[in-house]
């Protein structure tokens, strides 16, 4: 039907297609920029209809991209930072677009539970489970939101009562939902081995800790990251319309760009998140 006009600024990054596939190299370096893909994106849109697999003897649909542990982690991300509001679902071709139901990202949050290739593989020829490289920014926007609850002040019930839902799930089930540590397992001298591996560890409990006791993460202006700071009143909202998005305060004049944040040991916590000012939107397939 052609492109509306009035769409000119905005930007659609669509799973697969946005990603380079000719080379791993850069195809891994995309892969592990989806987080902040998802989390920066204004929309949210899964298209899963039924589909037969092109290299399994399998069919895709909602019910096996919901396994997926990249797919679970891709709705998490957006909606750990924009709520569900703004995330929709599509099935097949002649069904329209409808908006997700506000209790979609229950079975999602559970991230870590999901199906992985490089696991199904036994990581043959790989140092590293995709698991590990999900850590960083999922303990970032955790504590986004987690700050987002605990310094909330007359902010708009319904976001957060988006906010309070996440973290009440999390709370129920944060073994499951943020392993301290998962099983691997590897070859090594054509021998197959099984083995713990650290995952959050105690990562989630000292972020808690640290948020609770008023230790904070202001934005600095000029450098357009974080720095450790005593707790604000201006700070990242979630959720509903007059809650902002994308690590910014509105009026603040700050753009949301890479930001890292420690703690008093030293070891960094970085999350990246996008720069884009326009709208960009996340089709995920």
């Amino acid at each position: 039907n052609g492109w509306d006009e009035s769409l000119k600024d905005v930007f659609v990054w669509a799973d697969y297609s946005s990603i380079p596939q000719a080379n791993p190299s850069t195809q891994n370096l995309a892969i592990r920029s989806l987080a902040a893909y998802a989390s920066s994106s204004t929309y949210f849109v899964i298209i899963a209809p039924d589909t037969p697999h092109a290299d399994l003897d399998d069919t895709c649909d909602l019910g096996t991209y919901q396994r997926r542990m990249w797919c679970r982690a891709e709705q998490v991300c957006h909606s750990m930072r924009n709520g569900t509001e703004g995330m929709y679902l599509g099935v097949g071709k002649e069904a329209p677009l409808v908006p997700v139901q506000s209790d979609f990202f229950a079975d999602s949050l559970h991230v870590f539970n999901g199906e992985l290739t490089c696991c199904r593989l036994e990581h043959k020829g790989m140092g590293a489970c995709d698991r590990q490289s999900l850590v960083m920014p999922l303990l970032g926007l955790y504590g986004e939101l987690f700050r987002a609850s605990h310094e909330a002040k007359g902010g708009n019930a319904e976001a957060l009562a988006s906010v309070d839902a996440f973290l009440n799930e999390i709370e129920k089930h944060q073994e499951e939902v943020f392993p301290r540590t998962f099983k691997r397992t590897m070859w090594r001298k054509n021998r197959k081995v099984t083995e713990d591996v650290m995952l959050f560890g105690d990562l989630i409990d000292r972020m808690k800790a640290r948020i609770s006791s008023g230790v904070g993460f202001a934005i600095d202006v000029e450098k357009t990251g974080t720095l450790s700071t005593k707790a604000s009143d201006s700070f990242v909202r979630h959720g509903a319309s007059d809650f902002l998005r994308h690590g910014v305060v509105h009026g603040s004049g700050v753009t949301h760009g890479s930001s890292s944040i420690s703690d008093s040991g030293g070891v960094p916590i970085a999350m990246a998140v996008g720069t884009l000012e326009e709208s960009p939107i996340a089709l995920d397939m």
